[in-house]
């Protein structure tokens, strides 16, 4: 068995050409899984497994590296898997058959974009993958599953992400404060969400992710409500996924959303104090660390549309939940 930090001999090419298959709408129809390894949910030796279900959100501009995506998540061994395609207002090429597609009218954000894709989905467990990432090893699936059956209390799974290019691991990938080494695995407060599993029950009591943010912070919405929910976060550094190296900033309006969704974030998951207490710590460290007028001025433009829009509904965190984030190490101030 190979481990999951280990890349097999040869991954999956983004050049490879799927076997044409028509596509199929998911919206209302039920639509089967696919069964990855030739072994039935069982597994070996009678072994229960959780079902898994993998959402890849796409925009319909990277074909090549979606075939990529959606190769290395057929290729798992020994799961009980079905994989969603969700098209963020584009076309898809061809999939192979047993994929399970959504098609949306228009790129409606990433989290509303992965919550219609968990919609359509019927595992216990979800996966979520950017499409220009892979999985190298075929048993991650495997191992998540595992993770999450040995441990009821474990609502997200987040993974190391590799550059394939042999680059070192980012530290804005590792979500944890003091970054420490990429290769040792921890307890968490936050998580990555193109590289994350999530329990099926975890995410729905906490809401899913939030419609309205379109982009950033939506994964920390959710896992403060994990956490609030009494679940717990782990960075596990033996599940890896492979994304080439990135920068946040490369998304349009990334400075805007940014302040927006940070102003929503507190808005609705924490108590007063601890809100004020968190904007002023980012409000301090944004001032040091831009040195760009424009990208200022775009920030604090978000930062105005935060407090003047609607956030969604507020449910404070417990200062129990508070208190455990700063036990874990990251308290919900920084």
């Amino acid at each position: 068995m190979t481990s999951p930090g280990v890349p097999s001999e040869t991954g999956p090419a983004a050049s490879e050409p799927f076997a044409s298959a028509p596509q199929r709408s998911a919206d209302g129809a039920e639509a089967p899984s696919r069964s990855v390894g030739g072994e039935d949910s069982a597994g070996h030796g009678g072994e229960v497994r959780l079902k898994t279900s993998c959402v890849i959100l796409t925009m319909g501009t990277r074909p090549a590296e979606l075939r990529r995506a959606v190769t290395s998540v057929l290729e798992q061994e020994g799961a009980d898997l079905e994989l969603i395609v969700v098209s963020n207002g584009a076309e898809l090429p061809p999939l192979p058959d047993g994929v399970i597609t959504v098609m949306l009218d228009e790129n409606i954000g990433i989290p509303k974009g992965r919550n219609a894709g968990v919609a359509a989905a019927s595992g216990d467990i979800v996966l979520f993958l950017d499409d220009d990432g892979w999985y190298r090893s075929r048993d991650l699936v495997r191992h998540v599953s595992r993770r999450f059956e040995s441990d009821p209390g474990l609502g997200i799974v987040t993974f190391r992400i590799v550059d394939p290019d042999g680059g070192p691991d980012q530290r804005r990938y590792v979500p944890r404060l003091r970054v420490g080494d990429p290769l040792r695995s921890s307890r968490v407060t936050t998580f990555l969400g193109g590289a994350a599993a999530v329990r099926r029950t975890a995410f729905d009591e906490a809401g899913g992710l939030p419609d309205g943010f379109f982009y950033a912070h939506e994964e920390s919405d959710l896992a403060w409500r994990v956490l609030d929910a009494g679940y717990d976060i782990e960075y596990d550094a033996e599940a890896v996924m492979y994304h080439p190296s990135t920068h946040p900033s490369r998304h349009e309006d990334f400075y805007r959303l940014n302040a927006r969704n940070r102003v929503w974030l507190v808005r609705r998951n924490l108590p007063w104090p601890l809100a004020l207490a968190h904007l002023g710590v980012w409000i301090s460290i944004t001032v040091a660390r831009e040195r760009s007028l424009p990208e200022l001025r775009a920030w604090f433009r978000g930062f105005r549309e935060g407090w003047r829009g609607d956030c969604g509904p507020r449910s404070p965190m417990r200062w129990s939940t508070a208190w455990r984030m700063m036990r874990i190490g990251r308290p919900p101030v920084v």
